[in-house]
């Protein structure tokens, strides 16, 4: 009988491939419209300018050997930044 309860504990919690997805995150990301900043010293308005032109619902700076949440949010623009601040690259996620 516990056997039976295990394999049933387990198989709850695999994948339904019959599940619907969650509906997009409010806001979308297009990195390609903020990448005329990449260069450019970094500040609140550089990154508060890079989410108006991309669209996106937040934004964050990310620094060199900076330790960050990994979730995928569709609406996020991350800037990278080098040493010095300026930036590098820019990406949603």
């Amino acid at each position: 009988m516990r056997i039976l309860v295990a394999v049933l504990a387990l198989a709850a919690c695999g994948p339904h491939p019959e599940s619907t997805p969650p509906p997009p995150e409010a806001g979308t990301c297009n990195a390609a419209a903020a990448q005329h900043l990449v260069g450019r010293q970094a500040s609140p308005a550089l990154g508060r300018e890079a989410m108006r032109r991309a669209g996106a619902g937040m934004w964050r700076f990310l620094r060199p050997g900076q330790i960050v949440t990994m979730e995928f949010r569709a609406d996020r623009l991350n800037i990278s930044l080098d040493a010095q601040d300026k930036v590098e690259r820019i990406s949603c996620g």
